[in-house]
Order: structure tokens, then C-alpha cells, then sequence
């Protein structure tokens, strides 16, 4: 059973310039039941130093989730504190280092936030090639446009960094042993569908869900099997020592 009476608070990181509104329709579908939080990456400019600082102000024991950047930081908190991470959702995201050639094409991308050219950035190259076809794809593209606008050029810069450095993460996902979803867009191009089968490979009690008509943000774009996917996850029993 889960531990204790109350139901174990939610933490789900957002992506690369994104906040809480990317979980909406989550924190909506969940947050009557359980406390849930979805603190922005603001801090820190390493993945390391990022998870440090979510890890003080997280609860002592919580269930974490995490999409993209957010699955990332999630990966290195487990293995900061695999104690306190009861389970583990990893949505749309990478365990393994950052390409060289990936890692160069931030480097122009630096440097045109620099010059004030954020939201070009945002619109013209970033996030329209992550999105599948469909009637939600406008008005998700103008959401991450907003909170990218929000955020800010220097959280930018420090968050492109961090994905820069980051470390690999296979082996803290081995040695996982709580019940654990992998999901991701069928579309999702910038975190394949192959490396959610090689996640979901690499933990012990792991569920893989591919979500149809979804690219990299299906927590947007497909909310409704989102939820059901993260539902029963959380129903999945969790087991004390």
C-alpha cells in the first residue's frame, strides 16, 4: 500500500522554458486528491545543481514526474535521493548524455537569446517541429510561447547549459525498484520512441505508454490519455521495507 493515510504528494517538472501550466490539465485531473507541485527550472545552470535544489524543498517522501528537461532533472534527483522518490514518471524524455552535434546547435541558439531574439527562437525553431498534427497544435505552440516569454532569456541560457552537461542516467534508472510509467508521444521526434523502450527496459517495474496523435507534449495534446495513463501509475502499489 502507499505509504501511510494520506496520499503522497505529486511533483511533475516541466520542460525546457516551461511552468505549471504545461500540467493543467494534470494538476486539474489530480489535485483534489493529492497535493501536487510543479516548480519552474529556474535555478541552477547543471542538472546536478538543479535536482539539488528541488530536493530541499521537496517533501520528505513524494511520487515525482517529469517531461523532457523535467524528466531529466527528475532522473538526476533519484539518484541524488533514490529514498525519497516513492515513483517515478518520465514522459518524453532522454537518460543519455547530449549529442555532440546537439550540443552545438545550442550554441547559435545561446547566442541569438542573447541578442533579445527569445521568442524567435521559441516559435520559429524550437518547439513547432515537436508537435503532431492536429486542432490543439496553435494554440499549444502560443502556451509554450508564453511561458517561455515568462521565464525569460537568462533561465534560457542556464537551462540550455545544464542539457549541455548532463550526465547519463542508466544506471540510476536500473537500480529503481518502485513502479515507474515511461510514456511518450507516438510523433515525438526530439525524444524518440526508442529511447522510452530503452528506459522502460532499464527499470525493474516500469509501464511504457505511447500515446497516439502526440508528439513531444502530450500532456497537452493528449490530456485525457495522459491522465488515464498517470492514474493508474499512481494507483500502482507502492511497498515499505
Amino acid at each position: 500500500m502507499e505509504r501511510g493515510v494520506t496520499l503522497l504528494p505529486l511533483m511533475l517538472l516541466p520542460g525546457m522554458m516551461c511552468d505549471a501550466r504545461l500540467f493543467q490539465a494534470q494538476i486539474d485531473g489530480f489535485g483534489t486528491t493529492r497535493e501536487i507541485v510543479s516548480p519552474a527550472l529556474t535555478q541552477g545552470d547543471s542538472v546536478e545543481s538543479i535536482a539539488a535544489v528541488l530536493l530541499r524543498e521537496a517533501p520528505p517522501v513524494f511520487n515525482l514526474g517529469g517531461l523532457s528537461m523535467g524528466g531529466i532533472v527528475a532522473m538526476e534527483m533519484l539518484r541524488q535521493a533514490p529514498d525519497r522518490i516513492a515513483r517515478l514518471a518520465l514522459l518524453d524524455t532522454n537518460p543519455l548524455v547530449e549529442r555532440p552535434e546537439i550540443a552545438a546547435l545550442r550554441k547559435p541558439q545561446i547566442t541569438k537569446v542573447r541578442d533579445g531574439q527569445l521568442i524567435s527562437v521559441m516559435r520559429d525553431e524550437m518547439k513547432p517541429n515537436y508537435l503532431a498534427p492536429g486542432p490543439r497544435r496553435a494554440g499549444i505552440l502560443d502556451l509554450v510561447v508564453d511561458m517561455a516569454r515568462d521565464l525569460g532569456s537568462e533561465v534560457f541560457i542556464r537551462q540550455s547549459r545544464a542539457l549541455q552537461t548532463r550526465p547519463d542516467q542508466q544506471d540510476t534508472l536500473r537500480r529503481f525498484k518502485g513502479p515507474a510509467l515511461v510514456l511518450c508521444g507516438e510523433s515525438d521526434t526530439l525524444c524518440p520512441v526508442s529511447r522510452h523502450e530503452l528506459m522502460a527496459a532499464a527499470i525493474p517495474d516500469a509501464e511504457l505508454v505511447v500515446v497516439p496523435k502526440a508528439g513531444h507534449l502530450p500532456v497537452l495534446e493528449q490530456p485525457e490519455v495522459v491522465n488515464t495513463a498517470l492514474e493508474r501509475w499512481l494507483s500502482r502499489p507502492v511497498y515499505s521495507e
